[in-house]
């Protein structure tokens, strides 16, 4: 949840970046839900052709000031984010915006792009912010119900003191409360509390005046060092380690030795496999329309051979059929692979050799119908015993009623051929 450091950051990411500049296009969403008290076209109709002045905020709200009322106010809720195309709002690495990356968001509550090309979306993916246009931010709620801002308009010790020797609440509730300090989330009065170490269950009105100065030291170290990561600290990166997504600081924390040396050739590795199977997609595009002729019988050729090894190892269950009425199958199946046999020779030669030479694509082509391929036979193992009349040679199609199975099966007939191979 966006606490005081995230606004902040977002506040001087549009200062440093959009400050003078003139909106030349606005998008609203459609969304009366975030976007309070006026349609997308009068808010999008507001914005065009003023010019940003400054970049305010109070707490965990911040506006846009212009050059002329009314001014977009944003009130960040559990999700809300600022993003800037091409700008890396904070030292996360994951706020900045990739050339990859789906641009506005679909999550994007307002989008405006300026006059020097930079474009800047506010998304919210949880839709718990709030998105208002206002004469005068500061005089309406939710900003004139806040109390000081905790970094901008901090309390005296004596006054801090004071404010606390009032309250008959824990400590924690007190520092949650917008209208006693501004900006103030959970993640910030847990670091607080932990620095100051004060139980956050302690009531307020209880601490002695030393503690309440520790505190009060404590609210401004926090929120200056935790800004000063969010700002002007060092970049974070995030990996997986023991299962879970974890963040560490590159520049500060670094592997050593032999550690070192395998994180790099396993980076390595894996942009050489990116690389490799971009590539090999291209191919797979170029050679699509070449299947249908040759490839189609080292299709059938490796689809025949899985298929019977599996049937080979399956033991006979109650309800099935004499061996009998399986002789034709398996005839079939013996003289669809002589055929195939004969044309792989004739067509390919060494069929082992070539094999190793087919793209990724076709492989995964024969996986597929692989398992098409099994889904008749698994359907004839049920409805065996209650269809006497049913003969694996017969078209599936005559015989099944679930949709599901048609729908696989027809898909196999239209895209992979393998309709003669059943």
């Amino acid at each position: 949840m966006p606490e005081l450091p995230e606004v902040e950051a977002a506040r001087r990411a549009v200062e440093d970046h959009c400050v003078g500049q003139k909106i030349r296009r606005a998008v609203v969403a459609d969304d009366p839900k975030v976007i309070e008290g006026v349609s997308p076209s009068a808010f999008q109709s507001s914005l065009v052709g003023k010019t940003v002045v400054a970049a305010k905020r109070k707490g965990k709200s911040m506006w846009l000031q212009l050059d002329s009322p009314p001014f977009p106010s944003f009130q960040f809720g559990m999700a809300g984010a600022v993003y800037i195309k091409g700008v890396a709002v904070t030292k996360y690495k994951r706020s900045a915006v990739k050339d990859t990356d789906e641009w506005p968001s679909k999550y994007s509550k307002v989008f405006i792009e300026l006059e020097n090309g930079l474009e800047l979306s506010f998304t919210d993916k949880r839709r718990f912010a709030r998105v208002r246009l206002l004469n005068d931010p500061t005089s309406v709620p939710p900003i004139s119900e806040l109390g000081p801002d905790a970094l901008l308009e901090p309390m005296t010790i004596d006054e801090f003191t004071e404010s606390l020797r009032k309250k008959k609440i824990a400590i924690k509730t007190l520092l949650l409360d917008q209208s006693f300090i501004a900006g103030i989330g959970n993640w910030i009065a847990d670091e607080v509390l932990y620095q100051a170490k004060i139980h956050p269950l302690e009531t307020a009105s209880s601490l002695p005046k030393e503690n309440c100065a520790t505190l009060h030291k404590c609210i401004k170290e926090v929120i200056e060092k935790a800004i000063e990561a969010f700002v002007d600290g060092k970049r974070i990166d995030f990996i997986t380690a023991g299962g879970r997504t974890t963040a560490y600081v590159p520049d500060l924390q670094k592997l050593s030795g032999a550690n070192a040396v395998n994180a790099a050739n396993k980076r390595g590795k894996q942009t050489s496999k990116r690389k490799k199977r971009g590539k090999e997609e291209e191919d797979d595009d170029d050679d699509e329309d070449d299947d249908d002729g040759d490839g189609v019988a080292i299709e059938e050729d490796k689809i025949t051979e899985t298929f019977k090894s599996k049937n080979a190892h399956k033991p006979r269950g109650e309800g099935r059929k004499s061996s009998t009425r399986r002789k034709p199958k398996e005839s079939d199946d013996e003289s669809d692979e002589a055929d195939i046999g004969e044309e792989d020779e004739s067509s390919y030669g060494n069929g082992r050799n070539e094999q190793k030479k087919r793209t990724r694509g076709a492989i995964k082509n024969e996986k597929v119908i692989a398992q098409l391929l099994q889904l008749p036979k698994r359907m004839c193992d049920l409805q065996v015993s209650a269809n006497q009349s049913f003969h694996f040679a017969h078209n599936p199609f005559q015989d099944f009623s679930c949709a599901s199975c048609c729908g696989l099966l027809s898909l196999a007939t239209r895209s992979y051929q393998v309709w003669p191979r059943l």
